[in-house]
């Protein structure tokens, strides 16, 4: 008989999972990264030197971790790590200079009051069990408890079904950006702003 494993799910990163968390995160967003850092094998290794592991929550089948989803504060974020100095000193100047621009174009700064939530990774293995929305639904829970008056993100044109699980957890679209014209170049021609308004839903 097949018994369904228990996540657990917890804030914070461990240190010796930085590598473990470098390729999930990889797995979810390299498609996007690749256009900043086209070698699989750099992209993780900077991801496992610059994790800030107080600005994630975690899910674990067992002692291994399966998902994660980072977020970002006015005290800094999972991916606050990544510099433009952190990229020249890895990838030399003119890749460095072209990944930093790159990354420049999805860097979003939270307001006074909000968390900006850097995305959601679970395992290919551990996909359909409902544990990004148990990540998401931590990551609102958390946002409440810590006096957050909202919760923003951004969700790409090529990833209606994120929208939709957005949309039925309370976010509401506040924004759509187009730009077909960069297509080619970014692999998506638009996104969604959404925000999610503690106030509103817990009054």
């Amino acid at each position: 008989m097949y018994q369904e494993e228990i996540v657990k799910y917890e804030i914070g990163l461990k240190e010796r999972e930085f590598s473990r968390a470098a390729r999930l995160y990889d797995e979810a967003f390299g498609n996007l990264l690749k256009l900043a850092i086209p070698s699989q094998s750099d992209r993780v290794a900077l991801f496992e030197t610059t994790f800030f592991e107080h600005f994630a929550l975690s899910a674990h089948s067992g002692s291994e971790l399966v998902g994660i989803a980072g977020f970002h504060t006015p005290d800094g974020a999972l991916t606050g790590g990544i510099s433009a100095n952190r990229l020249l000193d890895r990838l030399g100047i003119i890749h460095g200079i072209w990944a930093t621009a790159i990354f420049c174009l999805y860097e979003r700064r939270p307001q006074t009051g909000e968390l900006v939530m850097d995305g959601i990774a679970v395992h290919k293995d551990y996909r359909g069990r409902g544990i990004g929305s148990h990540l998401l639904n931590d990551i609102l829970n958390y946002a409440r408890e810590k006096g957050f008056k909202s919760v923003r993100l951004d969700v790409i044109d090529t990833n209606p079904g994120a929208q939709r699980l957005y949309e039925r957890s309370g976010f509401i679209p506040v924004q759509v950006d187009s730009f077909p014209y960069l297509r080619w170049l970014l692999g998506y021609g638009g996104s969604t702003m959404m925000v999610y308004h503690i106030a509103d839903v817990t009054s």
